[in-house]
């Protein structure tokens, strides 16, 4: 077998177990003659149903393989009654070198990694797909850049144990997983988004404690897993992991994105009241707030500053995230707002921790210097992008995340109205109406006793128009603003911490700030907007947190 398809050239067996044999191999049809995995899979025989299964399961691992932290999947064929999956190869080395007995990291070591793994795994679930088989040997460091790549899906293993029964039904010969970091449900044949939890979760806490998952002791009374003695970490990652690791499914959080969101606090948290900057250069800038009255004039002018930071983009491009300092603001409109909707309450209080966020939505140049892609209807480089889904706008800071190994995300939608009121309590940070001298929106309607303005029918480049308080500018108008939230009829249970609200049945995500398309009512600081998650208009774009 040292030609496999009239292509692969094989170099050397990488392993063998008793689902498949995998070998390293060259594509000889390739110019440069690229290495590739080719992994031998050993179905009990190659039944039409089991083909026919192979090819649906090997379409998943295509689809899987366009994120760019997991291999990608380059052919499936079948030769000589034997099955074979050709994917990427990983120059690396798997993270049983670095998670292993007696050998324990830190905290914030073992943040940043379950954080980069759930970021490929919250796209994994967003797929339907369950990997079903994490653990350190399934997770691969890159060499060149020390990337993560989550490596082994389950699928591949399904596919090696098929057997069809006397009815002609495919089915599994074992349970697909790994004792120690396999939980109740899939050993029962039952596996669920919440067994890849509770498989991470027991990754993190061996990476915590340098036990091995299946040295730990369980409760006797309730099953559940006894760790936390043996580790140095906070009450909050402790708390965290725990319920990753809980014995029923139920008890756990429903997905990956669940947890990265639980897992806010444990990075934002401040000793006091200002944002962790020990390892970031700020600078400050200098700008004007301007205060209009209920004619919409400008009636003051005052300087002001703010810190920012700059992130370099590459090709002379670059990202400037402004500093915010945490406190309580009333969120919501108050009673006796013009033109208020009902899902702007009741006005409650929220505590809002330090964080940083875009001085300006994300512009089109530094969208596509990150994803290579413009889909913006009204082009221009300093233009906000837009014509992204929520989907796109999550892929985005998971890119930018990676590129400079900071945790950038969409902001909460507490944290935005925070950002936007800037210590205003009026409907406009500006004051209690708008014009459009200085904010782009749909000019023939107006708010108040403000006059009629200018309709553009388009964006404006970033920074056209005045800031807020905060030195951020077009928090109202040009282009609505996604933010983590799913949407809710009103605040009636809301949380109070400024950390996102959830509902994992809902696909409808808030925007805030209204755009050039909308009147100024949709402009107001208190305003709640919802689209569908995977929808793309040309007046919705967004801006990060760092």
């Amino acid at each position: 077998m040292s030609r496999l398809a009239g292509r692969y050239e094989i170099v050397r067996q990488l392993g063998g177990g008793g689902f498949a044999i995998t070998f390293l191999a060259r594509d000889d049809l390739q110019p440069s003659k690229p290495l590739c995995v080719v992994k031998q899979l050993r179905p009990n025989h190659t039944h039409p149903r089991i083909v026919e299964f192979f090819k649906k399961e090997a379409a998943i691992l295509e689809r899987l393989g366009k994120h760019p932290q997991i291999p990608r999947l380059l052919a499936h064929f079948s030769e000589n009654q034997n099955l074979y999956i050709v994917q990427e190869f990983i120059p690396g080395q798997d993270l049983s070198a670095e998670i292993m007995r007696g050998k324990y990291l830190s905290e914030d070591e073992v943040i940043k990694l379950i954080h980069e793994v759930l970021l490929i795994l919250r796209f994994v679930h967003q797929q339907g797909v369950i990997h079903r088989d994490i653990k350190p040997q399934n997770i691969m460091r890159r060499h060149q850049d020390g990337k993560i790549f989550l490596i082994d899906f389950g699928a591949v293993k399904e596919i090696a144990s098929q057997m069809v029964n006397s009815q002609g039904n495919i089915t599994s010969t074992v349970a697909i997983g790994t004792p120690g970091y396999m939980p109740n449900e899939q050993k029962n044949g039952k596996p669920c988004l919440g067994s890849d939890v509770y498989a991470l979760g027991m990754v993190a806490i061996q990476a915590l404690t340098g036990i091995m998952p299946f040295d730990l002791q369980e409760d006797p009374q309730t099953g559940e897993i006894i760790w936390r003695h043996h580790a140095q970490v906070s009450d909050h990652l402790a708390n965290v992991l725990t319920k990753m690791v809980r014995r029923h499914y139920s008890l756990r959080y429903s997905g990956a994105e669940e947890i990265l969101q639980a897992l806010i606090p444990s990075s934002l948290t401040p000793i006091d009241n200002t944002p962790n900057t020990a390892r970031l250069v700020l600078q400050t800038f200098q700008f004007q707030i301007v205060t209009v009255d209920v004619q919409g004039k400008i009636t003051n002018r005052r300087p002001s500053q703010a810190k920012f930071l700059t992130e370099d983009l590459g090709y002379g491009i670059s990202l400037e995230i402004v500093e915010i300092l945490g406190g309580r603001f009333a969120m919501g409109s108050p009673e006796g707002e013009k033109e208020r909707y009902p899902n702007e309450v009741p006005q409650h209080s929220v505590t809002i921790q330090p964080f940083f966020i875009g001085k300006f939505a994300v512009t089109q140049e530094q969208y596509q210097v990150i994803t290579g892609k413009n889909p913006s209807k009204f082009k221009g480089a300093k233009r906000p992008v837009e014509s992204v889904s929520w989907d796109w706008a999550i892929a985005f800071c998971d890119q930018l995340s990676h590129k400079t190994g900071k945790m950038y995300r969409l902001p909460t939608e507490a944290e935005w109205e925070y950002a936007c009121r800037a210590g205003t309590t009026t409907p406009f940070n500006f004051g209690e109406t708008i014009t459009t001298e200085i904010t782009n929106y749909e000019g023939n309607y107006t708010y108040g006793s403000a006059p009629k303005g200018q309709y553009r029918q388009q964006t404006t480049e970033v920074g056209s128009f005045p800031p807020n308080a905060f030195g951020l500018y077009d928090m109202h108008g040009n282009v609505w603003e996604w933010c983590q939230d799913t949407y809710h009829a009103d605040y009636k249970g809301a949380p109070t911490d400024g950390g996102a609200w959830f509902n994992e049945n809902d696909h409808r995500r808030i925007v805030r700030g209204g755009s050039w398309f909308g009147t100024p009512r949709l402009c107001r600081s208190a305003l709640r907007n919802r689209i569908a998650r995977d929808f793309r208009y040309s007046f919705v774009g967004f801006r990060v947190v760092l």
